[in-house]
């Protein structure tokens, strides 16, 4: 079983859990699964992004299989998002927020993770961003749309200053349970706003039409 920290387990089941619920509803809205479908779904979704870091750096066999909690937390996840998901007003909404929940808290896990192990504070926040996205575009692929972080200017953006902050308090030595919960709370607050006022990156001044080919 795991022996990372306290703080870093608990953040890390409760993106785990926030990824899942997003993936089984996910399922139900776009893809219309069956139950095993859904609950896979949501099991990828949310333990994608925690394999992809832990392969990384390194840390075989990955967390999701040597701690008992991650697949259990995974799957119930999915389950409960099965059987009351249709009982649920606003499932849009529902699964934005659940998503950028999920984003937020492991972009900080994986950041604090790639510290821990001693990597340099950069590829810190670039894995923790891999993290954080890790599990949606996943998802994303396997619903057959274009994933959320290559389509959406405020999804990546939002798990690097995340990272970021993760970062930053650790290096600080100020690293703790308000610190993390208040750089996920960074991340989450950008990601909603983005969503909100329906913000994006700068795009291309002179992109090609979608489908042209000068060839």
């Amino acid at each position: 079983m795991t022996t990372e920290p306290p703080v870093l387990l608990a953040l890390d089941l409760a993106g785990t859990l926030a990824f899942a619920v997003n993936g089984a509803l996910t399922a139900l809205r776009v893809a219309r699964l069956d139950i095993v479908g859904v609950v896979t779904l949501g099991m990828i979704t949310a333990l994608g992004g925690g394999i992809i870091r832990d392969v990384l750096l390194g840390t075989l066999p990955p967390a999701t299989f040597s701690d008992w909690r991650y697949l259990a937390v995974a799957a119930g996840g999915g389950l409960v998002a099965f059987l009351f998901g249709r009982r649920l007003d606003r499932l849009t909404s529902l699964i934005t927020v659940m998503d950028a929940a999920g984003l937020s808290l492991f972009a900080v896990t994986g950041a604090v993770k790639a510290l821990d192990l001693g990597l340099g504070p950069a590829q810190a926040v670039i894995l923790g961003a891999i993290t954080g996205v890790g599990g949606g575009t996943l998802r994303d692929v396997l619903v057959r749309r274009i994933p959320s972080v290559l389509s959406s200017g405020l999804y990546a953006i939002p798990a690097l200053v995340g990272a970021t902050a993760a970062v930053v308090v650790a290096e600080l030595g100020i690293y703790n349970a308000a610190t993390a919960v208040g750089a996920a709370a960074l991340c989450f607050g950008i990601r909603m706003l983005g969503v909100r006022l329906d913000l994006d990156a700068p795009m291309p001044p002179a992109a090609p039409n979608p489908g042209s080919d000068d060839d």
